[in-house]
């Protein structure tokens, strides 16, 4: 971390904590934990951090093809995991719709510096199914996104990545649908559980700091990686907050800065009038 004491860099994180901490201000910026409550009788998420992902479990692409999990991964992005299922009459839209969204404030493209996985979870939906609900999206988002991919189940493998994320839900026979959270998640490269964010909607600044955390340092050095100085994870808020201490670091080192920049200009000033 000794790149932090440069005076270039303390300047950009200095002016990029008091920046940021102000993006959520703005009127409908987007916010997560927005879900609807689950019902009772499902457990709603247990994060395995750090833990992966068996990528040779196969699924059927939207096109039909039979794919291995692994396609998606080992490429040197970070990925976005979505289990809904694409007939869901409400929650599993509200995902998606927040998501899209999230993806319109980003200025990376699905399939450059991240991918997208979205899987179905239903395993009587078909590749039809997904291929429609892909082109929806994808006309929604209004740009190419070769790196959004939509699933369906396959051997029952849904549920069997569902649990090693620790992504639990179950289908009510009263009701006839799935009950689940919501939730979008986040994996390194390599497949490991990176980050977990909450609810139907997700701040651009989350889902921008989630994917950076997730590269593992493949990502080239961006404003980004030296927000996250200032920034870290809150589970209670399930969203990145200031971390005050390295802001005020931040800060101090940039008030130094601009002191110093200063007195030497004076002194700069008055050698020249004494000559």
């Amino acid at each position: 971390m000794k790149f932090f004491g440069h005076p270039a860099i303390l300047l950009v994180l200095g002016a990029g904590c008091v920046l940021a901490s102000g993006e959520d201000s703005r009127v409908g910026a987007p916010q997560a934990g927005d879900a609807p409550a689950i019902p009772a009788g499902v457990a709603a998420i247990d994060e395995h951090l750090g833990l992966p992902l068996d990528l040779g479990l196969t699924f059927t692409a939207e096109d039909g093809r039979e794919v291995a999990l692994r396609e998606f991964f080992n490429q040197g992005r970070p990925v976005i995991l979505n289990l809904v299922y694409y007939t869901c009459p409400n929650l599993c839209d509200l995902i998606l719709n927040g998501e899209t969204a999230s993806m319109h404030e980003i200025p990376w493209t699905p399939g450059k510096e991240f991918e997208i996985v979205t899987i179905s979870i239903d395993p009587s939906e078909t590749n039809e199914i997904a291929a429609k609900k892909k082109e929806t999206y994808l006309n929604a988002y209004g740009r190419p996104a070769p790196g959004w991919h939509f699933l369906t189940d396959r051997a029952g493998h849904a549920k069997v990545l569902a649990e090693q994320a620790g992504y639990h839900y179950r289908y009510d026979e009263r009701q006839k649908q799935f009950v689940h959270p919501a939730a979008i998640m986040i994996l390194t490269p390599e497949g490991k559980m990176a980050r977990y964010l909450y609810g139907v909607r997700y701040s651009p600044r989350d889902v921008r700091f989630a994917l950076t955390e997730a590269s593992e340092g493949r990502m080239t050095l961006s404003v980004d990686k030296v927000l996250l100085w200032c920034y870290h994870y809150d589970p209670t808020a399930n969203k990145y907050v200031l971390f005050a201490s390295n802001a005020m670091r931040a800060g101090g080192a940039l008030t130094i800065l601009i002191m110093g920049i200063f007195l030497v200009r004076m002194v700069r000033v008055e050698r020249q009038r004494t000559a």
